[in-house]
């Protein structure tokens, strides 16, 4: 497998380090082959005079530090002159070693949960997503890709199964659920609050209404007409008593409506309350409400009111993804937008954010470090190492070569003060 596209050599500066490092590499050879021509020269004249001694014995061992360094830099490489000498080309020898290592010492010394977290908790999470949202131009783009991916989730949805699931645990949750303490503890609360009474109002008033209205009295006039004996209904007692009932009928309803101390009010709270105690605690009422439940959600009414409200949802979900209306966009972006103007001047749910992002990620990292070292190192074993190893020439190849000139000279001093030292024992 070749080196990943970002290593390959290809740019301006790549070229001009490449340029530099066969100029260095030139200049130390250059610095051998000169170091060796001054030994043989030296040698050669060393009869005329002891000094060219001194000069051979420099040139002698700077010949011996440049050819030592040279194979020293090479052999890290590759086979000097091609030979097959042990403990040469270490790098591409040791490939897979290398490699284990470098995963291990990034899984031990970079991905430990002390440095992850410290470097964790100097990035504000919540600021940065403050920003991001405030910004309505990104607030738009994301609520783009939202409804772009929407019309997907709704398909899938659809398509696996998702949809049966989740209406199965809904009416199942349904059917769970005992309504008679339910709507007792509701009713309560609707009585605590003196709400019933507003609603004892109204029904006076829809009462009153319907007793008023010339139907109704015809009704009754009606039915207490047949109730008379024939003397009376000549002197049209129906029509006295009639509006005698309406009028006393109206004077207690207006009674009740204008006083709210009414005794008839106090009845009506005991009458509500008993009835709220017996829904509670009466198991026949308990059996009716559940009754009732289970004829509801088993209606087919309500299956087809649910699938045409999901067709419904569906429908413009997908044509708010095709732009064909605005008005889902409009109100993610505002959506977006207001979020974020909120958590910027919130700083407590900002911290919050922090930290839990914090947890979460060092908790992710401490999960996945081991198999992050196993990638690293199974992708550097996977590398072509010719590749690789001429982009480490190029980028460190050039002070390596100056490890060349550096022996030549404390070769070449180290052989001087030796040559000294021996030529002074001969004195002696």
């Amino acid at each position: 497998m070749p080196i990943p596209a970002s290593f390959v050599i290809d740019t301006p500066a790549d070229a001009q380090r490449a340029a530099e490092l066969r100029r260095v590499k030139l200049l130390a050879t250059l610095v051998l082959a000169a170091t060796f021509a001054i030994f043989i020269a030296t040698r050669a004249l060393l009869p005329i005079h002891p000094a060219f001694g001194f000069v051979a014995a420099f040139a002698e061992a700077a010949t011996i530090g440049g050819l030592a360094d040279w194979y020293a830099v090479v052999a890290l490489f590759r086979r000097p002159l091609g030979l097959p000498i042990p403990h040469t080309a270490i790098i591409q020898s040791n490939q897979h070693r290398i490699a284990d290592k470098l995963g291990e010492f990034i899984e031990v010394h970079f991905l430990e949960a002390a440095p992850v977290e410290a470097k964790l908790r100097q990035i504000d999470f919540g600021a940065f997503i403050a920003d991001w949202l405030r910004d309505r131009k990104r607030s738009e783009d994301l609520a783009r890709f939202a409804l772009r991916l929407l019309p997907e989730a709704v398909a899938a949805t659809e398509n696996s199964g998702l949809m049966t699931f989740v209406s199965r645990r809904i009416t199942a949750q349904l059917m769970s659920i005992d309504l008679a303490p339910l709507a007792a503890g509701t009713l309560r609360a609707f009585v605590k609050e003196g709400r019933h009474q507003g609603l004892l109002d109204d029904l006076l008033r829809g009462v009153h209404q319907t007793m008023t209205q010339a139907e109704t009295m015809a009704m009754i006039r009606e039915k207490i007409r047949a109730e008379l004996p024939t003397l009376l209904k000549l002197y049209r007692a129906d029509k006295f008593l009639v509006n005698k009932i309406v009028a006393s009928a109206s004077a207690f309803f207006e009674e009740v409506r204008n006083d709210p101390k009414h005794p008839f009010r106090d009845e009506f709270d005991r009458m509500v309350l008993t009835f709220v105690d017996r829904l509670g605690t009466d198991p026949a009422y308990a059996e009716r409400i559940q009754g009732l439940k289970r004829d509801l959600l088993a209606r087919p009414e309500l299956t087809s009111l649910a699938r045409h409200i999901w067709e419904n949802a569906r429908s413009f979900f997908e044509r708010s993804a095709s732009g064909e209306t605005q008005v889902l966009e409009q109100y993610l972006v505002r959506m977006f937008v207001t979020a974020g103007e909120a958590l910027a001047a919130d700083a407590e749910m900002r911290a919050e954010i922090n930290q839990g992002l914090v947890a979460v990620l060092r908790s992710v990292v401490a999960e996945q470090k081991s198999g992050v070292s196993t990638f690293i190192s199974d992708q550097v074993k996977s590398w072509d190492m010719g590749q690789l190893i001429a982009l480490i020439e190029i980028n460190i190849g050039r002070d390596l070569q100056y490890i060349r000139f550096n022996g030549s000279l404390i070769g070449g001093l180290a052989g001087l003060v030796l040559y000294t030292l021996e030529y002074l024992l001969r004195l002696v």
